[in-house]
């Protein structure tokens, strides 16, 4: 375990933190942890790797977050991940959706602590990257701080040393994945807590983290924060990460920069037959609140304009951006 690593992360977000979002991220930040989107074992083991697994090496430091509930499966995955050169192998035991209940794993893997413990163990072993896991404060109605309690105490004893703990409950039945990030209530002082009762481990906080004087305030609890949707929507928000949380390096001179440092690779996939959508969609939002955002914004989400499009749109797109503001 390395303590201050993980100070500030992205969260793991399906269909959202694939590798085009994480390699733009990069050009915001040097020192954010960045986590895939979650991938279930049986996609790695029997899909296509190279469609889930590969990444660019400046994505560095980066976490695989994995779906299932499979000792050796996960044990199998852990390996595959380990040489392909991830930094960490995350296990999902949060996600409430009924897709990933169907499966059983996700948030209610939680009710079973034995199974977890036993599929950290088997990853463990399997592999010398670190092994953590990501899960919510209970389950559906079970809303006693014991609950959490006891579920980190088991799997620390398989030998997990990092917990990312979203601190609501995951309801099971009756809410979306959308309604369970925003119904059930923030718990911090759970989250607090579980630092106090376990202070040799590494605890991170998630959930609802939309500002930075909200997670500076939280790391004065815990060792780091998880920030997932703001970072997405608002990307401009990773700018003051690396000065803010590791005491090193210059926030990016502006947004322009910012997209100019992203036209070889984007030049270079769009050379492999990549069509620009796949990337334009994720760098909507670095403008905004700037004067010419909306332009921006709709500019490169115009199917019609996307169509064939080369690096000339974005050109276009950033020429409608006010250049005097940051």
């Amino acid at each position: 375990m390395t303590p201050n690593r993980r100070r500030f992360c992205v969260a793991p977000m399906l269909d959202w933190t694939d590798r085009f979002y994480r390699r733009f991220a990069r050009e915001l930040s040097r020192h954010a942890f960045l986590y895939t989107e979650m991938v279930n074992t049986g996609a790695i083991l029997h899909g296509d790797q190279q469609r889930h697994l590969r990444f660019d090496d400046v994505e560095h430091p980066l976490a695989l977050q994995l779906g299932g509930s499979h000792p050796g499966d996960l044990a199998r995955c852990a390996k595959i991940a380990e040489g392909w050169g991830y930094d960490e192998v995350n296990l999902n035991v949060g996600c409430p959706s009924e897709r990933v209940q169907s499966g059983s794993f996700g948030a209610c893997l939680m009710l079973e602590p034995d199974l977890v413990a036993d599929c950290v163990r088997a990853m463990r072993d399997a592999c010398q990257i670190d092994v953590t896991i990501k899960h919510r404060i209970g389950i559906d109605q079970v809303e006693n701080y014991a609950f959490v309690r006891d579920f980190i105490a088991r799997i620390a004893e398989a030998g997990c040393e990092t917990f990312i703990v979203h601190a609501r409950n995951a309801i099971l039945k009756g809410l979306s994945p959308k309604e369970n990030r925003e119904i059930p209530p923030l718990k911090y002082h759970y989250v607090h807590q579980l630092k106090q009762d376990f202070p040799q481990l590494e605890i991170i906080i998630n959930g609802g983290l939309t500002t930075h004087e909200l997670c500076s305030e939280q790391l004065q609890h815990v060792d780091g924060v998880m920030v997932g949707r703001e970072a997405y929507h608002n990307p401009w928000f990773l700018s003051e990460v690396d000065t803010r949380y590791y005491g090193e390096g210059a926030a990016p001179a502006n947004r322009h920069d910012v997209m100019l440092a992203m036209r070889e690779f984007i030049e270079a996939e769009l050379s492999d037959g990549l069509p620009l959508r796949l990337i334009a969609r994720h760098v909507l939002g670095l403008f905004h609140g700037v004067r010419g955002g909306r332009q921006w914004r709709r500019m490169l989400s115009d199917a019609t304009l996307l169509k064939n499009a080369g690096w000339q749109l974005i050109e276009a797109a950033l020429a409608e951006i006010d250049r005097e503001l940051p």
